[in-house]
C-alpha cells in the first residue's frame, strides 16, 4: 500500500467571521461545507476547497471565539503551502508577504489573521488561483523516525534536502518537507497553528488495511470515526505530529449539489435533533455568495 498524498489539513483560528472572510475573500478557497465541531458542536467547523472540495484541496478549521494563540515549536505542522500557476498579483493583495525561493520554486510567505503561516508556491499549475495543496512543512527534533514512516510505511520517496529541510513526495504530487530543528521547544497548540494533518484512503477496505499496518507497527491509533463526509483514524507520528488517514468517499456532495456546497449548516444525524440549541450556540456569520 501506498498513501497517495494529503487528503485535508485541520487548524485553529478564533474569531470565526475573520476567518471566513480571509480564506474566501482573500484568497479565493470555496466554503464547502459549513458544519460544527462534531465533538464541541458549539464551535463551527469550515470546509475551504476548490469548487467540489477534491481531496488534496481541503483546509479546515475549527474557529474557537476568543481562542489563545498557539505557540511555534517542534512537533507541529509549521507551514501550509499552496500551489498556484503564476505569483503575479498576489504580492499586491498580501500586504507583508516575503517572497523567497526553494528547490528551483518561487514563493511567497505571509501569515493569515491568527498568526498561522501559509505559502503560495508557483508550482507550474495553470492560472494564478490556488489550486489545492502544494506541502505541508512539519519541524521536528529529529529526522530519522518520522522519515521511516513517510517512506518505509506511507511510501513516499525523499526527493531533496536543502541544509536541514528534507522533501518527500507523495504520488499525487503534494510534498512533505522535515525542517529539523533540534534546539526549538515543542509548540503549543492554539489560534493560528495546525491541529492535524490527514492522509488519504480511498476506499474503507483501504483505511481498514491501514489501521491494522498502523496497529501493528506499535502506534496507538483510534478506532474508525464517522465524519460524514469521510471516515477517518488517528495517531501520533513519531516526531508529536497528529496524523489522520481519512478516506475520499462519500464527499462534500453527500448531503448538498455542488453548486449549494457550504451554503447552509448542515448537521450529522445524531446532532441534527439539536439544531435549534446548536444554532443558538452558535455566532451568527456572513456567508459568502458564489455566482452559478
Amino acid at each position: 500500500m501506498k498513501i497517495p498524498g494529503i487528503h485535508h489539513v485541520t487548524a485553529i483560528a478564533s474569531e470565526p467571521q475573520r476567518n471566513l472572510d480571509f480564506y474566501t475573500n482573500l484568497l479565493g478557497l470555496r466554503l464547502v461545507k459549513l458544519t460544527v465541531n462534531f465533538d464541541d458542536p458549539g464551535t463551527y467547523h469550515f470546509y475551504f476547497g476548490d469548487e467540489t472540495g477534491r481531496p488534496g484541496s481541503i483546509l479546515t478549521f475549527f474557529p474557537w471565539k476568543g481562542a489563545r494563540p498557539g505557540r511555534a515549536g517542534s512537533g507541529e505542522t509549521s507551514v501550509v503551502s499552496f500551489a498556484v500557476g503564476s505569483l503575479d498579483g498576489w504580492a499586491q493583495r498580501l500586504p507583508g508577504a516575503v517572497a523567497g525561493s526553494r528547490f528551483g520554486q518561487d514563493y511567497l510567505s505571509f501569515q493569515d489573521p491568527d498568526g498561522m503561516r501559509l505559502e503560495l508556491v508557483a508550482a507550474g499549475v495553470s492560472g494564478s488561483s490556488i489550486t489545492g495543496f502544494h506541502s505541508v512543512t512539519l519541524t521536528e527534533a529529529s529526522q530519522q523516525k518520522t522519515a521511516e514512516l513517510l517512506t518505509g510505511t506511507f511510501g513516499y520517496e525523499l526527493k531533496t534536502s536543502e541544509g536541514n529541510r528534507h522533501r518527500y513526495a507523495g504520488a499525487d504530487g503534494n510534498f512533505v518537507d522535515l525542517l529539523i530543528e533540534p534546539e526549538l521547544r515543542r509548540g503549543v497548540q492554539g489560534a493560528g497553528t495546525v491541529h492535524h494533518v490527514a492522509f488519504r484512503a480511498e476506499t474503507d477496505e483501504i483505511q481498514n488495511a491501514w489501521l491494522l499496518e498502523l496497529t501493528k507497527q506499535g502506534f496507538h491509533t483510534t478506532p474508525v470515526l464517522d465524519r460524514q463526509y469521510f471516515h477517518s483514524i488517528y495517531f501520533r507520528e513519531p516526531g508529536g505530529v497528529l496524523f489522520e488517514i481519512a478516506t475520499d468517499p462519500p464527499g462534500f456532495t453527500f448531503d448538498e449539489t455542488p453548486e449549494n456546497l457550504g451554503t447552509h449548516l448542515k448537521l450529522p444525524p445524531w446532532l441534527e435533533v439539536r439544531r435549534p440549541e446548536i444554532e443558538t450556540m452558535l455566532p451568527k456569520l456572513e456567508l459568502p455568495i458564489y455566482a452559478h
